[in-house]
Parts: C-alpha cells; sequence; structure tokens
C-alpha cells in the first residue's frame, strides 16, 4: 500500500543529517514523514526543485523587531515577513521594547501579539534585571527562548552592568544565557570620544576592543564560578575570539554577517548607517573572525536585525541610534561567501540551523530528518542578484547591503510543510506559532 503525504519536495539536492544528496521528501501534518526517492503520485501536491538546494529552515536567533513601543521602526508582522523573503523559518526576538520583557505579563503580551501575525515561528527572550527574580521560573515560560543580558548599555533601557547582578541571573537559570558583551564603565569613560569626533569613524574608539575582550572576560570568569552555560553574542574582536576558543566548554559564540563582510572604511561611505553595537571594526579583527568560524570557534550566525527609520539614522552622531537591518540579507550575504570560498554549505548550515537547535534546545527544528518540522529554506545557489532599498520589507526601508551584488538567493520558504514564499512572493496568510524547547 503506497504513503499518502501531503506534500513532495523532489529532483533538489538536499542538505539531510547525511549531507548534501540527491533524494526526495515526504512531508504529512507539517513534519518530514519520509526521506527516499518518492513516486509523484503518492502525493497531494508536488514541487519539482530541480536545480536547487534544499537547507534546514534558517533560524535566526538574534532580532530586534520593536514591538511593542516602536512599531514605526518595525513590528512583528513586518520584521517576521522580512524574515520570510529572506528565507528565514524561525526567529527568537528581543527583549529590548518598551515595555521591555521583564515580566511574565509582558511575555504573554508579545505572544498574544505575535498570534495570527508572523510569518515565521518565533520566541521571545525575557530581559535580565539587576533585580532578585526567580529566574529559572521565567526562562521555562511557554514561548521563552531564555534570558538576555545586556553588560553594556544599547537600544533601550535594559542594562546589568554589575558582576554580582550577572552571577544571580546565571545561579538562578538553568537554560543557556544569551549576553551583550561590552563593559559599561569604559563606555563611560571613553563617551568623550565620540562626543568630541561627531563622526561615526570613532565609534570603535568609543565602543573599544577592549570594552568588548574585558566584558567578555567577566562574564567567562562569572561563568566559571556558577558552573551556568553562556552564549556570547555578536563577537567582534580578535582577543575575545582567542579567549573564547579557550571555554568552548562553557561559551558559545555568535558573529553577525555585518562584521564578516564589512570593514571600518564603511563609516566614510555609510556613515552613522554603518553605527551599531559592538562596531564594525577593522579587517585585521575581520580576519580574526573568520578564522574563528572556519576552525570551529564559532557556533551561531544571527542578523542582530535592528532597524531605525532613515530620518533617525540621519541624525548627527553621537545622537543617530545604533543598530541596522539584517534579517532579510542574512541568507544572501551569507551564500555569496559560500561562493567566493569563505566557508562550506555544511557549515553555513551548522551556523544556521543546527547549532542553535543545540544551543537552545529547541524542538524539532534544524535538521532535514524523519520526524522533524518541514521547515525548509530553498536556495539557487547560482542565482546571482543586487541587494537594493526597494527590496527590502522592512518598515525601516534601507539596508547597508544596497547595490551589493551577490551570487546564492532564498527561493523559496517553506514552514511545517507549508509554502509562505516562493520567488519573492508571500503566499497565503501568516502561520507562525510558538516555538517548543526541551526544557
Amino acid at each position: 500500500m503506497s504513503k499518502y503525504f501531503d506534500l513532495i519536495l523532489k529532483n533538489a539536492n538536499c542538505f539531510t543529517v547525511q549531507g548534501l544528496e540527491q533524494i526526495d521528501i515526504g512531508i504529512k501534518d507539517g513534519v518530514i514523514t519520509e526521506i527516499s526517492n518518492i513516486g509523484q503520485e503518492n502525493g497531494a501536491e508536488c514541487l519539482d526543485l530541480s536545480g536547487l538546494t534544499i537547507l534546514p529552515g534558517v533560524i535566526d536567533s538574534q532580532v530586534h523587531f520593536r514591538e511593542p513601543g516602536n512599531e514605526h521602526k518595525e513590528d512583528l508582522e513586518s520584521g517576521t515577513r522580512s524574515a520570510v523573503l529572506g528565507g528565514v523559518t524561525t526567529v527568537f526576538e528581543m527583549p529590548n521594547t518598551k515595555p521591555a520583557t521583564t515580566t511574565k505579563e509582558a511575555l504573554e503580551d508579545k505572544l498574544s501579539r505575535a498570534n495570527g501575525r508572523c510569518w515565521t515561528d518565533y520566541a521571545f527572550f525575557m530581559g535580565g534585571t539587576q533585580e532578585d527574580k526567580a529566574w529559572n521560573d521565567l526562562e521555562s515560560l511557554p514561548g521563552c527562548c531564555g534570558i538576555k543580558i545586556f553588560m553594556g548599555s544599547s537600544t533601550g533601557n535594559l542594562l546589568v552592568s554589575e558582576d554580582e547582578w550577572i552571577q544571580n541571573i546565571l545561579s538562578k537559570s538553568k537554560r543557556r544565557t544569551a549576553v551583550h558583551c561590552e563593559d559599561e564603565n569604559i563606555l563611560k569613560e571613553n563617551f568623550h570620544i565620540a562626543q568630541d569626533g561627531k563622526h561615526p569613524r570613532f565609534h570603535p574608539k568609543w565602543r573599544s576592543n577592549l570594552a568588548a575582550y574585558n566584558a567578555t572576560k567577566r562574564l567567562l570568569t562569572i561563568a566559571r564560578n556558577t558552573n551556568h552555560p553562556v552564549h556570547v553574542l555578536h563577537v567582534t574582536t580578535a582577543e575575545e575570539m582567542e579567549l573564547l576558543a579557550q571555554n568552548k566548554d562553557i561559551a558559545t559564540v555568535e558573529v553577525l554577517p555585518q562584521h564578516l563582510t564589512l570593514t571600518d572604511e564603511v563609516y566614510e561611505s555609510l556613515g552613522t548607517f554603518a553605527q551599531m553595537n559592538p562596531p564594525i571594526r577593522d579587517s585585521i579583527h575581520q580576519e580574526a573572525l573568520w578564522k574563528a568560524v572556519q576552525n570551529g570557534t564559532v557556533d551561531v550566525l544571527g542578523s542582530d536585525h535592528a532597524p531605525h527609520t532613515i530620518e533617525e539614522k540621519n541624525k548627527e552622531y553621537p545622537n543617530s541610534p545604533s543598530g541596522m537591518p539584517g534579517v532579510q540579507t542574512l541568507v544572501p550575504i551569507m551564500l555569496n561567501h559560500v561562493n567566493n570560498g569563505k566557508l562550506s554549505l555544511n557549515r553555513f548550515v551548522d551556523l544556521t540551523s543546527w547549532s542553535q537547535t543545540r544551543i537552545y534546545g529547541i524542538k524539532k527544528k534544524g535538521r532535514i530528518a524523519v520526524g522533524y518540522d518541514a521547515d525548509f529554506t530553498v536556495v539557487d545557489l547560482n542565482r546571482s542578484e543586487v541587494i537594493s532599498n526597494s527590496k527590502m520589507a522592512s518598515k525601516c526601508g534601507w539596508t547597508p547591503y544596497d547595490g551589493m551584488k551577490v551570487q546564492g538567493w532564498p527561493v523559496q520558504t517553506i514552514i511545517r510543510g507549508q509554502l509562505v514564499m516562493s520567488d519573492g512572493e508571500l503566499i497565503g496568510k501568516p502561520i507562525g506559532k510558538t516555538v517548543n524547547f526541551i526544557l
């Protein structure tokens, strides 16, 4: 008796747990039920993906969608729309909204806002604070992907700058904690550099290598003292990578496409539109980041999608806000690096899906394997496109990569067996659901 599937994906190169192979995928009730050579007659619907490559659905574990409080920059609908147009199937959204996500009520409000409006699957971070809370209870709430700590001030008002409060959070939580590592005292001491310079080229001098390194070193000491695993976000310096390579048993590492693609020369052409925290640095640090990607020190690629309007970014530095969009461009920018020989396709998959599943304990996502959610990022590795502001779905309306030609492009996004994007066009209505975790 033949099996029945809701959907069959045929004739593509599929990146399964066995590696890249030309094989069919059978999907039933949103789950992968068979990976083999499947007859077309067994499916209610069949997609012929000849010439394309099916990757596990890309998980972007660091986005800022600004809702509630700053919906003029972005909201959950527009942010997740950008995501699926870029081939991303799942997002983890950050807590520095207005109000910040620091309570059960604030998390439930975000989940309510997300229901029926998100194109991707989703989860939300709880923001760490300098308060004595039951952190394990908060991080275990449905829809929460963990706790995020800001050791240095950035967008929003979340700041945990003192070691005792960082230790308080780590000692009372069980899940891996995500941390923005910049030393607040050094940032305060150096702020005059930005004020006097009045140009974003001074941004990496204000938010210096030492500010990043010192915070990361402090965090690792606390992690050791509490025997608690941490995830160090958007690492930018050679010194941090050397230190983190020696602490892989307790720390996982994220880098961003921005820091792998742009160098400090971009401040002269983009000005404040290149301003982000931690900063874009020089080519010496960028080379160290690539070395860490290639030798396995880096675990995750995230976009740190952090949009601001053109009007806001046009303010005089340092009154201009830090952050840039990136969720829609993560896949094409990094596939361009794959095509340029900077990293393998296998490594790309590891950095965008498999590692997120491992680090955060995501259930049934991140792999093309029987029993997993049928989340797929379908790409054309040979397709060349020019990234442009006009193609961006984000409310902010711009990208730092405007005018850049890339090779490798997301052409379809499939979430739990449903085609939600095909060749730049949205299909149907938002179907996003809350991500489930192994607690």
